[in-house]
């Protein structure tokens, strides 16, 4: 499991190393690592090859110096450029004279960076808030004109370490190196998006940072010990029974997509609940599943409901979202279910909740606007959980995952925008009510789900559709079984 940690916890972790360290071995440790990634990408034909550093004030900016003068010593032709003079880091700078690089101002940035294979970004550390100032954002965006590369020290100047929020103008990095754990924006969107290939130096903090981090991103072998698996002695009631509420004349496709993202989530038998066409339209292309007309408390046995999908706002729809609110067993919560929710009954209910909104439903749960909850997709998935006592997963360029109470909210490193088709977030739904069946919390359900859906949509032919992403899922099963 990836997880990332917040700066506060980040730095606690580094001064309770730095107390048992020789001073600077820190950072020699966090400069040889960038050295070592930066020689790499310049590969064999690295003499003589010119990288600009671009130098700010903090600890970065001191990597950058530290990692340029390993890369001087090895025939790399090293410049920096000072973004605020007179403020470098010193030792830096020493060392990277006395190795053969060069030192330069602002006023020269345009030059060196014109001719260099390589711009490592040191301007700003991980404590930074904000976009770039524009005396530190113009050679960045002279690099970005240019098309030279950039490696990011420790995270892209610009981007808010703890949130993934993006305000201003910031580096877009084609790899960054991190050191001794990942940041919250390495793993979240906007700043994901702007931080290309991360690679993770050891620095040796490990041992100091708390065990339970502020983000988690699951791995293969995570949700390979996840995935259900039947017994000898299994039946269909005890893999589980998922009751699946979706689908009306207007969006029958819904209910086909949700029982079978249900079917191949591992369910031992899915009950359908809904009118026609969708239930003559389900046993068309799923003959295993046992329909009902409802309403959904008298469909049968289930341990978990699935409602919303395709599911409309009329009468039928509240009475239906209504009754598998009421029942005892977990329930998600999609698409058109999430509009006709009260926060009050959801938090009163005796078992547990999952909401799966994307961007637009859950600016609507919190009633502020769309582009916010994209800006701030951490703090909103954290403030939908609290809101409605529940889990959610926030649908979007990144999937997360936040559980109400607090802990680690949870990252879904799988996704693709192939995913972004109609019908996806039903097959979704049913995949991952098909978890809760199985006996998953729904933190556990939801990130699982949400992982093999991801690498489903990787393997169906392009362009994805989500009937593919469904034929898709036996692969990943198979592949991570």
């Amino acid at each position: 499991m990836r997880t990332a940690y917040r700066v506060e916890t980040v730095r606690a972790a580094e001064r309770a190393l730095m107390a048992r360290l020789p001073e600077g071995a820190l950072m020699a440790r966090a400069a040889a690592g960038l050295a070592a990634a930066c020689a790499e990408l310049l590969g064999r034909r690295r003499y003589g090859a010119r990288v600009v550093l671009l130098v700010g004030s903090g600890d970065n900016g001191g990597d950058a110096l530290y990692a340029g003068a390993r890369l001087a010593r090895r025939g790399v032709a090293v410049t920096a450029v000072t973004v605020s003079p007179g403020r470098a880091h010193p030792g830096g700078l020493a060392a990277l004279r006395a190795a053969g690089g060069r030192v330069v101002g602002p006023a020269d940035a345009e030059r060196a960076i014109a001719r260099a294979r390589l711009v490592v970004d040191g301007i700003t550390g991980i404590g930074g808030r904000g976009g770039l100032r524009p005396e530190a954002g113009e050679p960045a965006r002279l690099a970005a004109e240019r098309g030279v590369p950039v490696v990011a020290v420790d995270l892209p100047s610009g981007v808010d370490a703890d949130t993934g929020e993006v305000a201003g103008p910031a580096v877009r990095a084609a790899l960054t190196v991190t050191f001794g754990t990942h940041k919250p924006g390495l793993l979240i969107d906007p700043a994901r998006e702007y931080a290309g290939e991360v690679r993770l130096v050891d620095i040796g903090i490990g041992p100091e940072l708390p065990a339970e981090p502020d983000v988690a991103a699951l791995e293969d072998a995570d949700v390979s010990a996840l995935l259900p698996r039947p017994a000898a002695e299994s039946d269909k009631y005890r893999r589980g029974v998922v009751g699946v509420a979706a689908g009306s004349a207007r969006y029958p496709g819904a209910a086909v997509l949700a029982v079978g993202g249900a079917l191949r989530g591992g369910a031992g038998a899915v009950r359908y609940v809904g009118q026609a066409p969708a239930d003559t339209m389900v046993l068309a292309r799923y003959p295993e599943t046992l329909v009902s007309g409802g309403p959904p408390h008298k469909a049968g046995r289930v341990q978990a409901w699935v409602v919303g999908p395709g599911l409309g706002d009329g009468p039928e729809a509240r009475a239906a979202v209504a009754d598998v609110l009421a029942a005892g067993v977990p329930v998600l919560v999609d698409a058109d279910g999430l509009r006709l929710l009260d926060p009050e009954q959801v938090r009163a209910r005796p078992a547990p909740t999952l909401l799966t909104p994307h961007a637009g439903e859950a600016a609507a749960l919190l009633g502020t606007e769309r582009r916010r909850v994209e800006e701030s997709r951490l703090a909103s998935v954290r403030a939908l959980a609290e809101r409605y006592g529940a889990t959610v997963l926030l649908k979007g360029s990144t999937t997360l995952i936040a559980a109400p109470g607090g802990g680690p909210v949870r990252v879904n490193p799988t996704g693709t925008p192939w995913l972004a088709t109609a019908g996806s977030g039903d097959v979704l739904s049913g995949l991952t009510g098909a978890l809760l069946a199985a006996g998953l919390p729904p933190m556990d359900a939801a990130s699982t789900a949400a992982y093999l859906h991801g690498e489903a949509a990787h393997l169906a032919p392009p362009p994805a559709m989500a009937s593919t992403v469904v034929e898709a899922l036996p692969e990943v099963w198979a592949r991570l079984l």
